[in-house]
């Protein structure tokens, strides 16, 4: 950043993900799940910078990987993404049609000429809900949930053995948030593919989830099986359970403060100042990810 400082947006981010299933990531909006995903795809700005390692069941390091292996043969074909503002990815020139047939061709060529072409886009088309109707329409013309539905559907096309899913029900009502990730879990029943969804939506995360990762201030703080996440004995981080004591249909509680900023992290716990059991401890030593909790009093 300016004056030669340093944000450390994602740190120690550390999971597996395995053929046939599902990890949710879910945290308030700046905790650095975007980045994530985009770090996985090579699309951060000039100006970051990543270590680590993310590699895939074949041995690729997606972070390692340079411009042209990503481009030719990782996005779109080995990893798919379902961007988070889908109308700043969609070409504002072209119609949805265009934009989905040449994917469609690209991806995976239909037989059958014009007409077998076109029978694909619209069948890419339905596989996202996205009405047939408006295919002819510039993404100006879309509303924001249209735009979502033709940017998931662009996104599927490829059959991708991992996608990213990125607030891919932003501006959809209940029907169609059920559809969508209903059709993106189905992603991972065939030849052993796997989803990383980022969401706010707790009730879609719970749909679809295998494991649930929470993030908070760049770091994952909780991994943990959907099943005891959402049941029982639930969260064990302070953060993790306020963020379901926030949801109308239990506590209906906001969690108390603000995220500190990524700039200016404290040396203990980011969450010690929010948090109602924090100690001297919380607040001087930073925890560690540990059998998939990061809280000293947890």
């Amino acid at each position: 950043m300016r004056a030669g400082r340093y944000v450390e947006a994602v740190t120690d981010a550390t999971f597996r993900l395995r053929p046939g299933s599902c990890l949710v990531l879910v945290g308030e909006s700046g905790c650095g799940k975007s980045v994530l995903a985009s770090a996985l795809l090579g699309l951060l700005p000039g100006n970051a910078e990543t270590a680590g390692s993310a590699l895939l069941s074949d041995g690729l390091d997606l972070l390692a990987a340079d411009e042209r292996t990503l481009a030719r043969t990782v996005r779109g074909r080995r990893v798919g993404l379902v961007p988070q503002s889908p109308a700043a990815h969609l070409t504002p020139v072209r119609t949805v049609r265009s934009q989905l047939a040449e994917t469609v061709r690209e991806l995976v060529p239909p037989e059958g000429g014009r007409a077998g072409l076109r029978a694909a886009t619209e069948a890419a088309a339905e596989r996202a809900a996205f009405p047939a109707g408006h295919l002819d329409r510039y993404p100006h013309e879309l509303s924001g949930g249209l735009a979502q539905r033709a940017a998931t559907a662009l996104a599927l096309v490829g059959d991708a053995p991992l996608l990213l899913a990125d607030e891919p029900t932003t501006g959809l009502d209940r029907d169609l948030v059920h559809r969508t990730v209903d059709e993106l879990r189905a992603h991972t029943r065939d030849a052993g593919r796997a989803l990383l969804m980022i969401t706010h939506d707790l009730a879609a995360a719970r749909r679809v989830a295998d494991t649930v990762a929470v993030m908070y201030a760049g770091r994952i703080v909780e991994l943990s099986p959907a099943d005891a996440f959402f049941g029982a004995p639930g969260p064990r981080h302070p953060y993790a359970r306020g963020l379901l004591d926030a949801l109308p249909e239990r506590a209906f509680t906001p969690v108390p403060g603000a995220p500190p900023e990524l700039g200016n992290l404290p040396p203990g716990c980011a969450f010690a100042a929010r948090c109602a059991l924090a100690d001297d401890t919380c607040r001087t030593v930073r925890p560690v990810l540990t059998e998939g909790v990061a809280c000293h009093r947890a």
